[in-house]
């Protein structure tokens, strides 16, 4: 299929952008990388009046660590956030981009674009949810920034206003005695996941101050949860990661509501995503306490 006829605009500056985004009176879409919305168009499942290609927009392709933070503008792509030395500053990233499609599709899709698609499935939205990113949103009104916790409000669906334009995200960088983990299942790669996991563990003194667990591709939106009693109980054990099955499997049944489908029923799901959180959590808890507090 083709997509249905839609205008094109280039702004060169944000205010344009804005402007121009503003005049389409919600008939318009943002273009970055275009890996999500020109399927979307291909398909017929959008048909927006209007495209607004930011790529000529001076400014949004910055990527920098500063206050703590990586800093990633909308037009950054991912394979250059995954080629970045300065990403090493979120372990987390590292570990979530090579399963982001394929090479080919980073080459050209942006970090921002996954999180304002927000596809339920797909892996960089469960990774800011699990480190708390915040994402700054522009518009006619000026900027103002989210949290991840109240970025993603269903599938496809984001805090973004129809006359605004998610131009950065902020992820916090890695502290000491902090440790990672993430797991996705699919059947192939590239596919999007049965089921996926995000943790992050931070330690104190040898002992567990803090656990999250994300999940992805279990529900209509990213996941989140405080584990950090599961995961301080487990860490006395000789096998943590045998320890937190028991929690992680009641997760599970809290988490994952999901519908089943011809790749996997609602069960196996939630028997998937109870492995890969025992056992991610359980490397993000090793890697915590070997790292330096």
């Amino acid at each position: 299929m083709k997509p249905a006829p839609f205008a094109y605009v280039r702004p060169a500056t944000l205010d344009d952008a804005v402007a121009e985004l503003a005049a389409t009176d919600g008939d318009g879409k943002v273009l970055a990388g275009g890996q999500s919305l020109v399927p979307v168009l291909a398909m017929r499942l959008g048909r927006p009046g209007t495209l607004v290609d930011i790529n000529a927009v001076a400014g949004l392709d910055g990527l920098e660590r500063r206050d703590g933070a990586l800093r990633i503008g909308a037009t950054v792509r991912q394979r250059h956030v995954e080629r970045s030395s300065a990403a090493a500053a979120v372990p987390l990233l590292g570990l979530a981009l090579p399963f982001v499609g394929h090479r080919e599709l980073r080459s050209r899709g942006t970090v921002c674009g996954s999180l304002a698609h927000a596809d339920p499935g797909a892996e960089l939205p469960a990774v800011a949810l699990c480190l708390g990113a915040a994402l700054e949103v522009t518009g006619p009104r000026g900027r103002r920034t989210v949290r991840a916790a109240d970025f993603f409000q269903g599938a496809m669906t984001t805090a973004v206003g129809p006359d605004e334009i998610l131009t950065a995200v902020q992820f916090p960088a890695a502290g000491p005695g902090e440790g990672f983990g993430f797991a996705e299942l699919a059947r192939r790669h590239g596919d999007f996941a049965l089921a996926g996991v995000v943790t992050r563990v931070r330690s104190r003194d040898g002992a567990v101050a803090e656990a999250v667990l994300s999940g992805f591709g279990v529900s209509d939106r990213p996941v989140t949860r405080d584990v950090t009693e599961l995961v301080r109980a487990a860490a006395g054990e000789a096998d943590v990661e045998t320890a937190l099955r028991p929690g992680t499997e009641e997760l599970a049944r809290e988490m994952v509501d999901t519908a089943g489908d011809a790749h996997g029923s609602q069960g196996y799901r939630r028997r998937l995503f109870a492995v890969l959180a025992a056992r991610e959590l359980a490397r993000a808890h090793r890697r915590a306490t070997e790292s330096p507090s």
